[in-house]
């Protein structure tokens, strides 16, 4: 598989199934102007829920260094390899939570951060050619080893040779040239956080029974759909782009470890840690048995807020889980009937526009019913989205069905970041293999009008 610079346009146009010319003179309008429609708590927390929040959003906004000796890099751990130095580095479009940044407009002036990453504080890592200032953020998966077998993992981008706070270290970048010369190497872009306290809430059944329902409108398509799960419990898996991880903890715990290298209480093992370039012990980060806010009246004791006692993983959950959606756009006769014709191709088999919270813990987020646009299913999205990689119970065609809320103020789409219009996005979708050909053959009938308005609709989310 290519890069996420592949002419998706000529891909596209070799594997649709009728002509798609018609749909030309139809644009998408792009990511919607005006402020971030999110990024705030969710509406009906309490005081000391909304006060968790604000200060764990602060966390996640977190800058690592190797020791956190630097100033303004704070944080601990960075390294010994890394694609970022904050969770808020990459997830922040169209504010902090969000997807990623990297294209450069004025609605977002935010260039791909990535870049100036690759030297800061003396570092010597060359730039990989896929990563470019008005592209989006990515990491890197090799799909074989050398020998051959299966790799899979996340190969990170920078090393932390260089700097001036990891004397010592040699560490060099993996062989990226190599691995794009024989496509050796896949890209994955972060995935919005806004309102995943509700998925997480969902409870399995209600995913279950959600699927059951539109089984015969799927199987009339030949779209198929089953969920990842536990290897341990057999429960349902539904975050990360191939719904790997089971809960919000473990996906931030993950992400900490790998993303920024950071060993914490979910992830104790320092990834890379070659000779030269482990100057911590782990975990780097863990619960607080002293208050280390120096802002804190308690700084130095063993008293503080639930934020300032936790880890930095714990905090990022809390973040995430009591973050509310993305608040759509006022309708409009346009974005009306944009869903309707949504609903009417079968966009909403996968797609799913609701879905109900079970029993919360948390003010007001008890038998919710939301919004994703998505099922949290597996489907086999073909051979022209396929990565080659394996994530639990996911094969290399499987991909969980994207949640589209926020979608409107979005700038890159698919796993891969590969291009930035909605209909590339769609047609991408339709290839060998691929359970939604039925509903872009369906698209591609629409007439002119009903296509501006479903991609109208789609901005409106």
């Amino acid at each position: 598989m290519k890069g996420h610079n592949l002419p998706v346009t000529v891909v596209c146009l070799a594997l649709a199934t009728i002509a798609i010319s018609p749909l030309l003179a139809q644009t998408d309008p792009g990511p919607r102007p005006g402020p971030a429609a999110a990024g705030s708590f969710y509406p009906t927390l309490n005081s000391n829920e909304q006060a968790f929040f604000n200060q764990a959003q602060l966390r996640f906004q977190e800058v690592d260094s190797v020791s956190g000796a630097i100033a303004g890099e704070s944080g601990v751990g960075l390294g010994p390899t890394f694609n970022g130095n904050s969770c808020a580095q990459c997830h922040a479009q169209p504010t902090i939570g969000g997807a990623t940044p990297g294209l450069a407009s004025p609605q977002n002036p935010i260039q791909n951060p990535q870049v100036a990453l690759a030297t800061l504080d003396g570092a010597t890592n060359a730039v990989p050619s896929f990563i470019t200032p008005t592209g989006p953020a990515l990491e890197a998966r090799f799909i074989k080893t050398s020998s051959g077998a299966l790799d899979g993992g996340v190969h990170d981008l920078y090393t932390i040779a260089g700097r001036s706070d990891a004397t010592g270290c040699t560490l060099a970048q993996p062989d990226f040239a190599t691995a794009v010369s024989t496509n050796n190497v896949i890209f994955r872009t972060p995935t919005p956080l806004f309102g995943l306290g509700l998925v997480e809430a969902t409870p399995d059944a209600v995913l279950q029974a959600n699927l059951a329902a539109t089984q015969s409108a799927r199987t009339a398509l030949k779209i198929g759909g089953v969920f990842n799960t536990s290897g341990n419990d057999g429960t349902i898996t539904r975050f990360g782009w191939k719904a790997q991880n089971k809960s919000l903890l473990i996906f931030v715990g993950e992400a900490y470890n790998v993303e920024q290298g950071v060993s914490n209480e979910n992830f104790p093992n320092e990834r890379s840690a070659v000779a030269g370039c482990v100057f911590n012990g782990s975990p780097e980060d863990a619960t607080n048995l002293l208050n280390q806010n120096a802002s804190s009246p308690n700084f130095g004791t063993s008293v503080g807020t639930e934020s300032e006692m936790a880890s930095d993983v714990v905090n990022f959950a809390a973040f995430i889980r009591l973050s509310a959606p993305a608040t759509p756009a006022p309708s409009t006769p346009s974005t009306l009937n944009g869903a309707a014709q949504f609903n009417a191709i079968g966009c909403n088999l996968c797609h799913s526009p609701t879905l109900t919270t079970g029993p919360s813990i948390f003010t007001g987020m008890s038998n919710v019913t939301y919004n994703p646009y998505s099922d949290f299913a597996l489907h086999n999205m073909g051979t022209g989205l396929a990565d080659g990689i394996h994530q639990g119970a996911a094969g290399p065609n499987q991909f969980r069905t994207a949640p589209l809320w926020g979608l409107g103020q979005r700038l890159f789409f698919l796993h891969d970041g590969r291009t930035t219009d909605l209909i590339e996005a769609i047609q991408a979708h339709s290839s060998s293999g691929s359970e939604a050909n039925g509903v872009v053959r369906k698209f591609n009938a629409l007439k002119a009008s009903n296509v501006q308005d479903l991609l109208n609709f789609l901005r409106s989310l």
